[in-house]
């Protein structure tokens, strides 16, 4: 290759790379604001069926640990979960967005949490690396739960064994973290009152996790683009609002969106700096969200940012 043509071609190469470079560039305030921070992500929806967005939401959370962040995976199991108990011949009923659990359903619940999903979100991790350690909220007292009643219409609605949260022991998560590991927890706890083991709604878990961990960041991955305005009639996405302004749309939001909103009402109330609703499939939404100038999704904040982590508003 002569001289000219040879510089013409490093000219091309470098040209060509020059978009990768920009994107690290931009990257760079974000990278320095989140390092050594918490994030709680909770996987769940069609990121956990299709098998090219698992690999990009695996990819997703080992980045982050190269990048000096300190990730944390709480998932449920829906779509499995509906699917084992259809092959029991055990019929799947939801009431105020929350799986009716049976004892005989919980047995199921528990075996695919555990024994399936997050065997399979660890191996995802791990192809990467060994990073990855399974936990249920089980594990070291991590979440302790109580009997939950769904409230319909002004009625208290007996859900059988699906727990709400009453306390947190991040001591086993922190370990981990400060090991360079990425917990992946399964949410399922015990209750202290009956020894029963209970199906906690993976959203609520991940949330009270976050404010446990004193997390940077909760992000949820669900299966629409963020918080709409206005549906049905527009499916024109909020991007961003305080915890004040998402209590006062409560009220009207469809029922499976609930949980998840409540989740990150709960977080930001709690110290958590922002929670954000993202569109699991969207392949790398969590690369997108965190450091990208344009952000997808919904973002909630504090009424007052400068109240949650010494850092100031995000």
């Amino acid at each position: 290759m002569t001289e000219p043509v040879a510089a013409a071609a490093a000219g091309t190469r470098k040209h060509t790379a020059l978009p990768k470079a920009r994107t690290l560039i931009e990257a760079l305030p974000w990278l320095t604001r989140h390092h050594g921070r918490t994030v709680v992500i909770k996987f769940g929806g069609n990121a956990m069926v299709d098998d090219e967005l698992k690999a990009a939401f695996a990819q997703d959370v080992v980045f982050l640990r190269h990048a000096g962040l300190r990730p944390v995976v709480v998932h449920g199991g829906g779509p499995q979960i509906t699917a084992h108990l259809d092959r029991l011949g055990l019929v799947s009923e939801f009431k105020a967005g929350l799986r009716v659990t049976t004892a005989e359903a919980m047995d199921a619940v528990r075996m695919v949490l555990a024994g399936q999903v997050q065997r399979e979100i660890v191996g995802l991790l791990n192809a990467h690396g060994p990073f990855a350690v399974g936990l249920t909220g089980e594990d070291a007292h991590t979440m302790t739960a109580t009997k939950h009643y769904a409230r319909i219409d002004g009625e208290s609605v007996d859900l059988g064994r699906v727990g709400e949260i009453t306390t947190i022991d991040p001591g086993a998560v922190n370990a981990l973290l400060d090991d360079g590991r990425i917990p992946v927890i399964s949410s399922i706890a015990r209750s202290a009152d009956d020894g029963h083991v209970y199906n906690v709604n993976a959203d609520t878990a991940a949330a009270a996790l976050a404010v446990a961990l004193g997390a940077e960041t909760l992000i949820v991955l669900t299966d629409v683009e963020g918080l709409y305005a206005d549906w049905p009639d527009s499916d024109e996405v909020i991007s961003g609002l305080t915890a004040s302004e998402l209590e006062k749309l409560l009220p009207e939001l469809s029922s499976g969106m609930v949980p998840k909103m409540e989740g990150c009402l709960y977080a930001v109330r709690g110290g958590v700096r922002t929670a954000r609703v993202l569109d699991g499939r969207v392949q790398h939404a969590i690369l997108l969200e965190i450091f990208t100038d344009e952000g997808i999704g919904t973002m909630v904040v504090p009424d007052d940012p400068s109240a949650t982590h010494p850092g100031g508003p995000a």
